[in-house]
């Protein structure tokens, strides 16, 4: 097996940028503002030729906000919490801050780690390989990032999302009811080992 990764850059040439004086920087993207107008006014853009995350659900987020400003409303992208997904066998999946960006800006954090070994929906399946890992803040038990390496983790990674968007707790995930069998009580073990009670680690 071969993986090449080339990476990936914005593809700006031709759209006749240059002759309507929108300013780009030096990594050849669109340069916007906070309301994704360009230096030029009634010029916008959204997703993959502006900073960020080039995914398409990040590019649609930032569409439907840009809509909203347009009419007058208050557009809004959280990209705290955008999630990203690596669509191999197994997927991997992640929300949130990583460990080395927590510890890099100094926050005191917790983790919880849950294994797919420990998952019967997942031993059922025959898809025990992987984990969740969940990072909450030390302090106040916020939950930071979420990271999935497994069978179905770009499923299972919109529940961490939907949490961190209303600035939900590893305790308020750990205490939600699960389905059970399923693989997503990983994600309720993981949280709850965050603080010291996971049931089936």
């Amino acid at each position: 097996m071969v993986l090449v990764a080339i990476g990936r850059k914005p593809y700006t040439a031709g759209l006749g940028l240059e002759e309507a004086g929108v300013k780009l920087d030096n990594r050849g993207r669109v340069e916007t503002n906070g309301h994704y107008q360009t230096n030029v006014p009634g010029i916008y853009a959204i997703g993959d030729v502006i900073v960020g995350p080039m995914l398409a659900h990040k590019a649609e987020d930032e569409g439907v906000a840009l809509a909203e400003m347009l009419a007058g409303q208050a557009g809004h992208v959280n990209y705290d919490v955008i999630p990203g997904v690596v669509y191999t066998s197994p997927e991997v999946a992640s929300v949130g801050k990583t460990e080395e960006e927590l510890k890099a800006a100094g926050i005191a954090y917790k983790a919880g780690k849950f294994n797919f070994v420990a998952n019967g929906r997942a031993r059922a399946m025959n898809h025990t390989d992987g984990f969740v890992k969940v990072l909450a803040d030390a302090a106040t038990d916020r939950v930071l990032g979420v990271h999935i390496v497994g069978h179905g983790a770009g499923e299972m990674i919109h529940e961490a999302a939907v949490l961190m968007e209303f600035g939900g707790s590893s305790e308020d995930l750990g205490r939600t009811c699960h389905a059970h069998p399923t693989m997503s009580e990983a994600v309720k073990e993981a949280a709850m080992a965050t603080f010291a009670k996971p049931i089936h680690a």
